[in-house]
């Protein structure tokens, strides 16, 4: 089992702990986490672009000139896609770009990216992250205490002093458990997790 360093908020050792090889120790699988981040970003997309063909565009309805005789090129409609103010070739329509990956890829990608921080030192598990009332100053102190610009810190459940306390830092984020995904995970550089949020990710994805 990977064995890390456990800290209070003040950056602090406070003693070890053990982390589930199942979850923290894996091989990493790039292809898997690729799959997955590929499909949260294409997810993410709203797909509402949308242009006009030469169908439906305005006007264009008389042939520009005859056929033949003036020396031109024969022309069918201004609103013919070579033409300014024409149509677009193949133009963009609204479409859904969502799709899925099988759920056994998605709980390797995400024990995967887990383990990643594992292997790179850039897991910090803390004993505790709790504030009576929100603090960015606290929450920022510690961060620049721990070397953490770019951050992802992990708590048990939803906390709204928390997250009050986070939003407005740069380059950190806040998310439970619940909302943990791999595209987060790799987005940003130090991984901070709580004691307690380590224990509930053990026991759903184990």
């Amino acid at each position: 089992m990977p064995k890390v360093a456990l800290y209070n908020m003040n950056a602090q050792q406070v003693g070890e702990i053990e982390l589930s090889d199942a979850i923290f120790g894996v091989e990493v699988n790039k292809e898997a986490m690729h799959q997955v981040v590929k499909m949260q970003l294409a997810n993410k997309r709203q797909g509402t672009q949308s242009a006009l063909t030469r169908a439906e565009v305005s006007g264009g309805g008389i042939k520009p000139w005859r056929q033949k005789g003036t020396g031109r090129a024969r022309q069918g409609s201004i609103r013919a896609p070579q033409w300014t103010h024409g149509g677009v070739v193949f133009a963009p329509k609204p479409r859904d770009y969502s799709y899925t990956v099988p759920k056994k890829i998605k709980r390797l990608a995400l024990k995967s990216a887990l383990s990643s921080k594992v292997q790179e030192n850039q897991i910090i598990v803390l004993d505790e992250l709790k504030l009576d009332v929100p603090k960015t100053k606290v929450i920022a102190e510690m961060l620049e205490k721990f070397n953490a610009c770019k951050t992802l810190i992990v708590v048990k459940d939803s906390d709204e002093v928390l997250y009050k306390s986070v939003r407005n830092i740069e380059g950190a984020h806040i998310l439970p458990v619940n909302n943990l995904n791999v595209y987060d995970i790799l987005k940003y550089e130090k991984f901070i997790i709580t004691k307690d949020a380590a224990s509930k990710v053990e026991e759903v994805y184990a």
